[in-house]
Parts: structure tokens; C-alpha cells; sequence
């Protein structure tokens, strides 16, 4: 049994421990009111574009545009969204799990990471195109927009042939869903975002798309306010979501705490209650001996 110092010692480790933890679940919970108010109002907007302009562009597989087609050399792109700290759970693994284990594993990728998490975890077996993780501290629609230009420059360059984007999206203050989706080029089999407030049916995809002006010009101005605002979307819904799991987290630490604390108490009066015993069979011992 460890001696009434250790566990004491042990235990005051574990209260400073608990402090901080309690300390961090409450900033988490009041940066999650913010976050998750500027997600709901954007949730709407930010599925509602991608279901319509998806549905457009599927409608467009025979037009003959820069951004519609897929080279025959270059990298697939990802675009990974995690937190530049950690003590949230599974909140970066999981995003980091859609890469490593989903369907993507085997290809040959450019990162480019918003979060040092994410970016640590890949650059051992991918390339980082590019480092954005500043971004995701306050994210804004002008940054958005700098990523976008730099992966449309890309595409268009023949650095990249595909856009992917992987992030956790927010559905409410305990449930987060990883979640990776294909923005360019849009396929006519690619599945359309669920929950996504607007439903499209198979007549819808029958037709006919008229563009005006033309359709280049269209679908210059359409395709980068599409990427844009789904890269602004999924850093809104990510901040939300990473606070959402570390409030979660510093709860179960606290918890977690508290009853180590409580088992090292017991122990504790345990070897006290053991030591005033021996004390006491000592000093009786020692008065039989005398008399």
C-alpha cells in the first residue's frame, strides 16, 4: 500500500488537475454559445448552396469549362479542418481517420490543412500544399476566399484534378459529424449532402439548365462563390463543433477527477485509520511489557 504522503501528494496532483479542466470546460461552454449561434445561422444558407449549385452542375457533365473538367495528371486536394489545439477528444482524429482509413486512404494527396492537428497528424504521409491554421481561430469570409483562389489556380494549372473537402459538421452541442464531401468536379453519381433542408427530385436532374449570360461566364462567377462558401460553412461549423467536444471532454476529465479523488481520500483514511492502529498495538504492547 503506498504511504499516506503519496497518496496525499497524488491527490493534490489530481485536484490542481480537476481545476483546470473545470477552468477549460467553462470557456469551452462560453465559446460554444458564440460558436453554435454563428453556425445555425449559416447552417441553412451553407447546405442549401451546396444541394443547389450540386444539382446545377450536374447538369452541366457536357459543357466544356475549366472547372468542370478533371485532369489526367495532378493531385486529389483536400481541404482538412481541425483545431490548432487539442484536449478535445476524438474531435481531430476522427477528421484525420476520413483520410487515413476512408476511401481516399490509397490516393496520392495535397493537403491543405486549416489546424495544426490535422497537419501534424497527415505531413507523415501526405504532402501539405498549403498551411491555412491560423484561419480557423477567427474564421472570415476574406480568408475563405484566399483559399479558394489558391486551390481554383490549382485546379486550373493542372496541380490538382479533384477538390475534397473534410471537416466536422455541427448538428448540435453533443453531436458532430466528420464528414467529407467532393466539390469539384461534381459527378452525376455523387451523392447530394443530407440534411440539407432542400430536396431535389429525379425531375429536377431532367432539366433543362439555360445559362445567362453564357454559360462560361456564368459559371466563372457561380463556381468560385460555391467553393468559397462552403470552405466559410465548414470552418463555421467546425468551431462550433471542436467546442462543442471539448466542453464535452473537460467534462469527463472533471468527472474522471472527481472520482479518483474520492478513491485516493478512502485510501488515505485507510492507511490513516491503519497507522493510528499499529500506533496504538504498540503503545499497548509496550505498557504490557512494562507491567
Amino acid at each position: 500500500m503506498a504511504s499516506m504522503r503519496d497518496i496525499k501528494r497524488r491527490k493534490g496532483s489530481i485536484q490542481s488537475t480537476q481545476q483546470i479542466t473545470k477552468a477549460m470546460k467553462l470557456v469551452s461552454t462560453v465559446k460554444l454559445q458564440r460558436a453554435k449561434s454563428n453556425a445555425e445561422k449559416s447552417k441553412t444558407y451553407f447546405h442549401a448552396m451546396y444541394e443547389t449549385v450540386h444539382s446545377i452542375l450536374k447538369k452541366t457533365k457536357n459543357l466544356d469549362h475549366k472547372y468542370l473538367k478533371s485532369g489526367e495528371t495532378g493531385k486529389k486536394a483536400v481541404i482538412v479542418i481541425t483545431s490548432n489545439r487539442g484536449l478535445a477528444g476524438g474531435y481531430n482524429s476522427n477528421v484525420v481517420k476520413l483520410i487515413t482509413q476512408g476511401s481516399l486512404k490509397n490516393e496520392d494527396l495535397a493537403i491543405y490543412a486549416i489546424g495544426k492537428k490535422g497537419k501534424e497528424a497527415l505531413s507523415k504521409k501526405y504532402e501539405i500544399a498549403e498551411d491555412y491554421s491560423d484561419c480557423i481561430e477567427e474564421p472570415v469570409y476574406a480568408e475563405a476566399m484566399r483559399i479558394s483562389a489558391r486551390l481554383l489556380k490549382d485546379f486550373e494549372e493542372g496541380k490538382i484534378n479533384e477538390i475534397y473537402l473534410a471537416y466536422t459538421g455541427f448538428k448540435n452541442t453533443v453531436s458532430h459529424i466528420p464528414t467529407l464531401l467532393k466539390l469539384l468536379p461534381i459527378d452525376s453519381g455523387d451523392e447530394i449532402m443530407a440534411d440539407a433542408g432542400t430536396e431535389f427530385s429525379e425531375e429536377d436532374d431532367k432539366v433543362l439548365m439555360n445559362f445567362e449570360p453564357e454559360e462560361e461566364e456564368a459559371l466563372d462567377l457561380l463556381i468560385p462563390k460555391y467553393i468559397t462558401s462552403l470552405i466559410y460553412g465548414s470552418m463555421i461549423e467546425a468551431v462550433a463543433a471542436e467546442n462543442g467536444a471539448r466542453m464535452q471532454a473537460m467534462d469527463s476529465a472533471t468527472s474522471n477527477a472527481e472520482e479518483m479523488i474520492d478513491k485516493l481520500t478512502l485510501m488515505y483514511n485507510r492507511a490513516r485509520q491503519s497507522s493510528i492502529t499499529q500506533e496504538l498495538t504498540e503503545i499497548i504492547a509496550g505498557a504490557n511489557a512494562i507491567s
